[in-house]
């Protein structure tokens, strides 16, 4: 079995065929998927998504998302882990982190959401998704003010000792569609060097589109909608890291399923609950 460790399925993108990614993605042995919240407004989506497809889902406030938040939205996000609690398909707090990437951001305003998310994580004992973009040391700063019960980094792209420093904290590093670009190069080269025990595989479907969905600027603001990534692209991917670690396809489903089943303990609670005996 497959377990694609993030992926937007509540996203507009997915509206007029939901369903049916759904089924196409059980088709290829993705059976399971983690669906991060971005903003407050998508909690309900999220939530109401896990349950009526067998899936998982995690509640945060994205750094892209922050500066559109209303004052509330952190106690909102309180009272939802409140609210869920007990439900075995609630796994992590995230997405969340920093985005140094895009130019303009508040990084002052990101950080303050970060901490108090990471303080959420803490005091109702979930691990974390984290949006990785040029921020690593940041997040790192926050980790070691707050621990938190780990998690995953996801689409990961930092520096070797950024690496190392996230999995000497506990945490698992998330590989998707970027791995499939032969020019990929530093991510490519982490995934070969990394401990069995560290990489998952994601899809951050619908962003995030392998190398046989790459459509060019000039393409997508001709219309061209053919490029969205999917969960059921995960398989495809994955040959990916197969073949920078000398894996069968068999063996890097074992491996990353098991990575994330121990990044996100209460995701492998609630897989072996689904499974039958």
């Amino acid at each position: 079995m497959w377990i694609d460790s993030h992926c937007h399925l509540d996203a507009p993108e997915f509206d007029a065929d939901r369903d049916a990614v759904v089924q196409q993605s059980r088709a290829v042995g993705v059976h399971m998927q983690v669906l991060p919240a971005v903003a407050a407004a998508h909690f309900d989506a999220v939530h109401d998504a896990a349950h009526r497809w067998g899936l998982a889902y995690a509640l945060g406030l994205h750094p892209l998302y922050v500066h559109q938040a209303a004052d509330d939205d952190l106690d909102r996000l309180r009272d939802a882990l409140t609210r869920w609690r007990d439900d075995p398909r609630l796994v992590a707090v995230g997405e969340i982190g920093l985005d140094h990437f895009v130019p303009g951001l508040d990084r002052a305003l990101q950080e303050r959401f970060y901490l108090a998310q990471l303080k959420l994580a803490r005091d109702f004992g979930l691990p974390v998704i984290l949006h990785v973009r040029r921020s690593a040391d940041g997040l790192l700063k926050g980790l070691r003010r707050i621990e938190v019960p780990g998690g995953i980094a996801h689409a990961f792209n930092g520096s070797d000792v950024q690496a190392d420093a996230f999995v000497a904290r506990g945490f698992k590093l998330g590989f998707g569609g970027t791995l499939t670009y032969e020019r990929s190069l530093n991510i490519r080269q982490l995934a070969q060097r990394l401990p069995d025990h560290v990489p998952v595989l994601e899809t951050d479907a619908p962003d995030i589109p392998p190398h046989w969905l790459y459509r060019t600027a000039e393409q997508r603001e001709q219309g061209d909608v053919s490029g969205r990534n999917a969960p059921f692209e995960l398989p495809r991917i994955a040959q990916s890291l197969a073949e920078l670690r000398g894996w069968s396809l068999a063996q890097t489903a074992a491996i990353t399923s098991a990575n994330c089943r121990a990044a996100l303990p209460r995701l492998g609670a609630l897989l072996d609950a689904d499974t039958p005996a």
